[in-house]
């Protein structure tokens, strides 16, 4: 009788991209708890703080300007 080596090399590779792939548990814990807090908020909260110190810098050079 023939000796059975078959080797499913169809599941060597998915389980070694998904190794591959996968992040390292603390990079997964960061990335989820940066999605979670930004949510896209943060960044527009960023902007309007930027937005609003240029409006007050622009202000403050125009009445030094005009004293």
């Amino acid at each position: 009788m023939a000796e059975n080596n078959y080797e499913d090399n169809a599941g060597n590779t998915q389980m070694f991209r998904a190794f591959v792939e996968t992040p390292p548990a603390q990079e997964r814990a960061n990335v989820s708890v940066h999605r979670s807090s930004s949510g896209g908020g943060g960044r527009t909260g960023m902007i309007a703080f930027g937005a609003i110190v240029a409006v007050v810098v622009v202000v403050a050079v125009v009445w030094l300007a005009v004293k």
